[in-house]
């Protein structure tokens, strides 16, 4: 994962997942991101295998592995 601070205050950490392959799968993920505490946008990529997440202070990273395992897919790694 890499993180990088907002000028707003706001932090952006971008996340590897495997096995998203369409809208779909960009949606689940989102959507179960997007429920974690702080989180102000979410934006999933099935082409690059890239999630960026927004959020008001840097997220555990177990969380959005629980997130992403909810949504049927795998947290790889850092981007």
């Amino acid at each position: 994962m890499s993180t990088q601070a907002d000028t707003q205050g706001s932090v952006t950490a971008v996340y590897k997942v495997s096995g998203m392959s369409c809208g779909h799968c960009e949606g689940a993920v989102s959507s179960e991101i997007s429920k974690i505490a702080g989180v102000g946008s979410v934006q999933a990529s099935a082409a690059t295998g890239e999630v960026t997440v927004t959020s008001a202070a840097p997220l555990d990273e177990e969380a959005v592995r629980v997130a992403v395992d909810e949504a049927g897919f795998e947290l790889a790694g850092s981007a």
